[in-house]
């Protein structure tokens, strides 16, 4: 099927159904496997100190994968790379689904979930590089309303996925939260073939494709993983992980300042101190996010005495304001005014939960909700479109796969904080010290963002997409 050629000076709205799919692959993987895990862990006789890796094995994966994956797609353009991660995706629904009913067999879980998060790694820097190259052919620098349609469906996948899955669960039990990847896989599959161009431009000529820094892939991955297993299992007979992490990591940078051709570009990477700005906001962000998302929600059962439904309900708000900020100011492409909104919105939050107690009417509760709403949407947006302004283009899509490598490491930092200071319940005392980590880290998101003149310089002036 030959499509009509590109329209001139717009952008092709026609890519938008494969690059909302295949970003939305990851989160909705993320949210619908937090409603089976109790399920399985039923169904297979495994203990939650196991189950629990159905969640981590995905975390590590995404991490790890997403630079690797990007630089592929910056190296060998978009479908093939994309087509690729869809079949990853299809494969783990049917491991998923073709799982004997076993104890041991949830390690055949884990693997599939491992494949799962390597194949979704594709999404989202197939969609930046997408965007990038668009905006290359049609001359509109400032594609805020794309970005913003991005924004908005992951956002919303993170409201409906728990809903989704637990109607998934409720007809056909828990191997249906595996078995939609089947559908999601083949459906990303026909998309990416039909849509996506054999080449953008942005890739390079292939007698011209740099070779793979496999050793530097080697050694962020034996960084990241020594890392962020250190993280969530804090103990100290496994410092030597730490210890593994440091070295490794040193070798990395060592090994990509003097390579021709490097996995990351470490000395690029060290001159351009806006966009690891970009990344420590991004983790600081994902770090409260995730502390409200999960901390919070075990407040809510035990010390605030609500069911798992109640506590859902009220964090609906967070989602729901999130995509109604995204929405209402997602098309301007200024992100200095978004930035400081969000992390004085994020102190405020911070600030209201040191007020809660056992006795906080649902009211107050979903009020704080609310304010957290501002920022879960104007600084993912704002950190999403400062990304694509400073980002290399040639290295947009592994830029973007760092981007989101920091977040799931900000979601880890998450899971160590609020299990650290809980320990066996989630009391309204440690609910207040959570406040005040919270307002802590607010503050510092607040002084690198008051700090970074560079931010005045993003989407002040540029043409935005309004022809699309």
């Amino acid at each position: 099927m030959a499509l009509k050629p590109a329209p001139a000076g717009r952008f092709d709205t026609r890519l938008l159904a494969p690059m909302m799919l295949g970003a939305t692959l990851n989160p909705i993987n993320t949210a619908i496997i937090a409603v089976a895990l109790t399920p399985i862990g039923i169904a297979l006789g495994a203990p939650a100190s196991t189950t629990v890796w159905l969640v981590s094995s995905l975390y590590l994966a995404t991490a790890i994968g997403q630079p690797l994956v990007g630089r592929l797609v910056d190296i060998f353009g978009v479908k093939p790379i994309f087509l690729a991660g869809g079949a990853l995706v299809a494969l783990a629904g049917a491991i998923g689904v073709l799982t004997p009913s076993s104890q041991d067999s949830i390690w055949w879980l884990v693997a599939a979930r491992v494949v799962l998060g390597f194949g979704t790694c594709a999404g989202y820097p197939a969609a930046m590089h997408m965007i990038r190259a668009e905006a290359e052919r049609t001359g509109l620098e400032s594609p805020a309303g794309i970005l913003t349609a991005l924004s908005v469906a992951t956002q919303t996948v993170a409201v409906i996925g728990p809903t989704l899955g637990g109607l998934l669960i409720g007809g056909w039990g828990w191997r249906a939260t595996f078995a939609v990847n089947l559908p999601l896989g083949l459906a990303t599959l026909v998309l990416g073939w039909i849509f996506f161009p054999r080449r953008t431009g942005l890739e390079p000529a292939p007698e011209n494709r740099p070779r793979i820094d496999w050793l530097g892939v080697l050694l962020f991955a034996v960084a990241m993983l020594a890392l962020l297993v250190f993280l969530q299992n804090l103990a100290i007979g496994l410092v030597w992980l730490l210890a593994v992490a440091l070295i490794a990591g040193a070798g990395l940078v060592w090994w990509e300042m003097r390579a021709a051709q490097p996995f990351i570009d470490i000395r690029v990477l060290i001159g351009n101190g806006p966009l690891l700005l970009t990344y420590l906001r991004s983790m600081l962000a994902a770090t409260i996010s995730y502390l409200f998302v999960y901390g919070f929600t075990q407040w809510l059962e035990d010390g605030r005495g609500l069911t798992a439904t109640g506590a859902g309900l009220v964090l609906l708000p967070i989602f729901l304001a999130g995509i109604g900020v995204s929405i209402s100011f997602g098309r301007r492409p200024e992100v200095a005014g978004k930035l400081l909104a969000g992390s004085i919105a994020q102190l405020i939050a911070g600030v209201l939960v040191l007020f809660m107690s056992a006795d906080s009417p649902i009211w107050f509760l979903v009020l704080a909700m609310l304010v957290l709403g501002i920022p879960q949407g104007l600084n993912n947006l704002a950190i999403q479109n400062t990304l694509y302004f400073q980002a290399d283009p040639e290295r947009i899509a592994s830029s973007a796969g760092l981007l989101r490598t920091f977040m799931y490491v900000g979601a880890i930092l998450s899971s160590v904080i609020y299990g650290n200071v809980y320990g066996a319940r989630a009391t309204t005392a440690g609910l207040h010290t959570l406040g005040w980590i919270v307002i802590g880290i607010a503050l510092v998101f607040f002084l690198i963002t008051a700090f970074d003149r560079t931010l005045r310089d993003i989407g002040g002036s540029e043409p935005t997409d309004a022809g699309i």
